[in-house]
């Protein structure tokens, strides 16, 4: 079930509310738009009508996956539906994996701008989706006893201009998708993959998550909550899904938060 509503101040606090009250998992709230929305480390996330915001609750379950992996499931999730979107124009991080098996309203007939053709997508850990090596979407996780938020937005119509990192918006790609169709789209790829990563553990998952990825040897520099900023080579993940930095000193780090730039 989609909930929607003209304004908010974030879907995420909403949904934290919600799920205190007994919000059953699979329920999303969509806004069309955001007075206070927010990204990870506190990050003001500006919110125009136009873009996708919204928010839904998983219940964490005795068995399940480490609920912070839930990152990586909204992460492939949502790569996949922008994919569909844009007809399979961008260029894979690598070849393989499953799609849709349709595509959503507004997007059969939208070829994408042809200076954009081919432009890479990738993800970018833990959760970023890198279209044209500039930010498009946001993923933010909350928790509240067995309840896990997960609060994403998309850049479909608008894009910050004024930000410390490159942005773009699909609008820029050559379509902008209808932001209560692209809700419905993402919710059915969410609830699939939750699937998987609930009946079948994280291992398809992280496969997935790496071959959407920027490719293995990508420079990459880590600032950790500290402040500490480490240079490196992406190795991958590990097997509960934190990053892989290989070092100079041919050691390597392994990152369970922070924040990842391209270099």
């Amino acid at each position: 079930m989609i909930r929607t509503v003209a304004e908010t101040g974030s879907t995420n606090a909403d949904m934290l509310l919600l799920a205190a009250s007994g919000a059953e998992e699979g329920v999303w709230l969509r806004a069309e738009r955001q007075s206070g929305g927010r990204g990870r480390q506190g990050r003001v996330w500006a919110s125009p009508v136009g873009n996708f915001y919204g928010s839904t609750v998983v219940r964490v379950r005795a068995g399940d996956p480490a609920a912070a992996t839930l990152a990586l499931v909204a992460a492939i999730a949502l790569e996949e539906v922008v994919r569909v979107y844009l007809n399979n124009t961008v260029a894979p991080a690598e070849a393989g994996g499953a799609a849709l098996g349709h595509a959503p309203a507004g997007a059969r007939d939208a070829p994408a701008a042809p200076a954009c053709a081919g432009a890479t997508m990738w993800i970018k850990w833990p959760n970023d989706l890198l279209l044209g090596g500039a930010k498009l979407s946001g993923i933010l996780l909350e928790r509240s006893g067995d309840a896990v938020i997960v609060g994403i937005g998309v850049n479909l119509a608008h894009h910050p201009e004024d930000t410390d990192r490159l942005a773009t918006s699909l609008a820029q790609h050559g379509v902008t998708p209808d932001p209560a169709d692209f809700a419905e789209t993402l919710a059915e790829g969410f609830a699939r993959w939750l699937a998987i990563w609930r009946g079948q553990g994280l291992a398809p998952i992280r496969a997935r998550w790496l071959e959407r990825a920027h490719p293995v040897g990508t420079a990459l520099t880590a600032r950790l909550p500290d402040g500490q900023a480490i240079d490196g080579l992406f190795g991958g993940l590990d097997g509960d899904g934190a990053l892989i930095l290989r070092l100079a000193d041919s050691g390597s780090r392994v990152i369970h938060a922070g924040d990842v730039f391209l270099l």
